[in-house]
């Protein structure tokens, strides 16, 4: 059916893929042909796992019937139109549906089309809300240590990878950053101590400095780029308290964690938190077209409200904000939630793989598995007394996922740390049978390693 050689030649000669340094892929290169489930196939008929769902995408695995007659109802009506003065009838619905399943108070929904749109609107909204209320001396952030939120100039200003955003600098605005409780790199390894030290850290930023801040954002309950690490709980209640206390916004970024991949619909739901600002993305059309939102309260939406010569108007937009193929999808995508009941079964299997995952604990060189819902992190170590670290240029983790995707299984690392970020619609067999993999890849590629003494 496919030509694999021509094709592999065509994506050396012409492609330039995302995250990827492209002397790898020419080493090992991979073409996708089809999905089904939670598999996909690639160009020469071998199957796979979907064991991180296209990125942390899919839902309902691929093909799911119910999702392709939404796109092709759609298309008999109108693929696009703009939004720009104007809306559609899926567009519209969907916002509805959003503002009624997210947490209360969120009542205005602004569409873009990937996550770092919708954190770069949401950066920018927090920012022209101050200006427009009065307070303009209001213009700086504060994010967290190790945070993503997208490759955007905006997003990568208050993000806080250095192998990702170092080379940037020059470009970029300057936020505060405080820590994030990454409990098992916190010297005293004690939850309540590094949560503690975390909050402590931010309460001086704020009473220093929240004069000039305009909003903190973060990643609710799990840093997901970061290296899948999670938060203490009571962690982020107390964020949100503090943001309330010194009157600064806050914005959680539910692009990862958003849509049922926690076990509760979004992941501020764990501890009740209500943001002022909330991005969404990913999970949003269970993996099949590209749409984000960014939701404000509102009293947000009305300090934007205004006679236009009083130039209060966002002016931000893109050419297919609000497409009505990807919103059709989305409202299909929901309405198999409500009736599937997904959320329920994401934390029943959530709680039936947290001792598979363990189990993994005990292998020589893996130091700690994270995990909240059907979203975890593998963390690889040199040496799990000292928690050394492989050094950075051995590539472990991903020399791992190498083997894993020979063994039948697709994922990307953060690192050292493995993904482990499944289809909320796998079963148990299947999820078992990930995990078996991750398992043998592990103890194959770091058999033989020895640690530091």
């Amino acid at each position: 059916m496919f030509d694999h050689q021509a094709l592999i030649e065509k994506s050396k000669q012409y492609l330039w893929l995302p995250f990827t340094q492209m002397k790898d892929y020419d080493q090992h290169p991979l073409i996708i042909a089809s999905g089904e489930g939670v598999r996909l196939t690639d160009t020469q008929g071998k199957s796979y796992y979907d064991g991180f769902s296209s990125v942390w995408l899919n839902v309902h695995g691929h093909r799911k019937a119910e999702l392709d007659e939404a796109i092709r109802k759609q298309l008999e009506l109108i693929a696009h139109s703009t939004l720009l003065g104007m809306t559609n009838v899926p567009a519209t619905l969907l916002a509805e549906k959003l503002v009624e399943i997210t947490p209360p108070g969120l009542t205005r929904v602004f569409y873009s089309d990937s996550g770092a749109e919708a954190v770069e609107i949401a950066l920018k909204m927090a920012f022209q809300y101050w200006q427009n209320i009065g307070q303009k001396e209001k213009q700086t952030f504060i994010t967290m240590k190790n945070g993503y939120h997208g490759d955007t100039i905006g997003a990568v200003s208050v993000g806080a990878i250095d192998l990702f955003h170092q080379i940037y600098q020059p470009l970029l605005f300057k936020s505060f950053k405080v820590p994030y409780p990454y409990v098992y790199r916190h010297p005293s390894r004690d939850r309540e101590q590094c949560k503690q030290d975390c909050l402590q850290a931010l309460h001086h930023v704020l009473q220093e400095h929240h004069q000039q801040v305009a909003a903190l954002i973060v990643e609710p309950m799990i840093q997901g780029a970061g290296g899948m690490i999670t938060m203490p709980p009571g962690f982020l209640s107390e964020v949100a308290r503090l943001c309330r206390e010194f009157d600064v916004l806050l914005i959680c970024d539910e692009v990862a964690t958003g849509f049922g991949r926690t076990g509760r619909m979004f992941a501020c739901e764990h501890e009740a938190v209500r943001p002022d600002i909330m991005t969404v993305a990913k999970g949003i059309t269970g993996g099949y077209l590209p749409i984000a939102a960014t939701l404000t309260t509102e009293t947000i939406y009305e300090a934007f409200y205004a006679d236009y010569t009083e130039l209060k108007t966002f002016f931000h937009g893109h050419s297919y904000t609000g497409n009505q193929l990807g919103c059709a999808v989305a409202l299909a995508n929901l309405e198999l939630f409500e009736r599937e009941n997904l959320v329920e079964q994401v934390a029943e299997k959530a709680a039936f793989i947290a001792p598979l995952l363990q189990e993994l604990a005990s292998l020589d060189h893996v130091g700690e598995v994270r995990q909240i819902g059907l979203m975890a992190g593998v963390e690889l170590v040199q040496d799990k007394e000292t928690r050394q670290p492989f050094a950075w240029e051995n590539r472990m983790g991903y020399r791992v996922s190498l083997k894993m995707r020979e063994l039948g299984m697709l994922t990307r690392p953060m690192g050292d740390v493995l993904v482990f970020m499944p289809p909320l619609c796998s079963t148990r067999e299947e999820l078992q049978e990930m995990i078996s993999i991750m398992r043998q890849a592990i103890e194959q590629v770091t058999q033989g390693e020895q640690a530091y003494v």
